[in-house]
């Protein structure tokens, strides 16, 4: 990244980063600062929340309006962030577990409410900072530290989920894709309402090791041979949609959103003679 982007949007007194090598959260917060500088933000109109894990520890170097908030919760203190203060573009960073197993009701309802909050998970299919336990996207069969012998669950496809829940801008990229994953996060960033962007990275410390998916860069191919660009996916057969996923932009269809609702009700309120 050219040393103009670190010096203006990271706080270089908390570099190095903590991540372990070959981890892709590195890439997918760069994608998210390239992504805010393409649009000409202003750093202090965004504030980026993030909750508990590998991802959420993003918020303390970038240096925006920040909070580092509890696990599963970034979602309801983002909440309370943009009722505040709804001029501010309010980014949350989450992980696949902080988001849809703790917070997996802030999710739903975030989306339902169609409140204007940029969501980025970042997702490695698997618990990395609390030791390797398995999420809700850890795929059948595949192992953690709770699930040695395989995990029997089915796992979550988080953008149906959020499209499901009301979500009015869906998009999936990978951590290998990254000119992709930028402009995703920026349509994201320019959609009034509920924006959900889901990144598949990789961890190699724990999903990698625990499944023998290799190296780093055996991991890194991994993830760029599975992705599957959404308008190709649908002339595979379903043999050959085995252990692939689909990439881009899934939904964009804006509609009311929550912040400006609820400013017409105080509006209407003041109307009346109330406040």
């Amino acid at each position: 990244m050219p040393s103009n982007i670190v010096k203006k949007y990271y706080r270089s007194n908390t570099l190095p980063h903590i991540w372990c090598h070959g981890c892709g959260n590195g890439i997918v917060t760069r994608c998210i600062v390239k992504a805010i500088d393409a649009l000409g933000l202003d750093k202090n109109d965004v504030c980026v929340v993030s909750g508990i894990g590998c991802s959420s520890r993003a918020s303390g170097y970038l240096d925006f309006n920040t909070l580092h908030t509890t696990h599963g919760r970034a979602l309801a203190f983002a909440t309370g962030v943009k009722l505040a203060n709804p001029k501010l573009h309010v980014i949350v960073i989450t992980g696949d577990g902080d988001s849809s197993a703790i917070g997996g009701n802030h999710l739903i309802h975030a989306c339902r409410r169609n409140i204007d909050i940029t969501t980025i998970v970042f997702n490695n299919n698997i618990y990395g900072m609390t030791g390797g336990q398995y999420s809700p996207t850890t795929p059948t069969g595949e192992k953690g530290t709770t699930a040695p012998y395989g995990n029997i669950d089915p796992n979550f496809d988080l953008c149906s989920l959020a499209k499901a829940a009301g979500a009015s801008y869906v998009a999936r990229g990978t951590a290998y894709g990254a000119v992709q994953l930028q402009k995703l996060i920026e349509n994201g960033l320019k959609n009034k309402g509920f924006s959900f962007i889901e990144a598949i990275t990789a961890c190699p410390t724990y999903y990698g090791r625990k499944n023998k998916k290799g190296s780093v860069v055996n991991m890194m191919e991994l993830v760029r041979d599975s992705a599957v660009v959404n308008n190709a996916w649908e002339k595979l057969s379903d043999e050959q949609k085995q252990g692939k996923f689909i990439v881009g932009e899934f939904y964009n269809e804006p509609r009311p959103e929550y912040t400006e609702q609820y400013d017409k009700i105080i509006a209407q309120y003041r109307k009346e003679g109330g406040l």
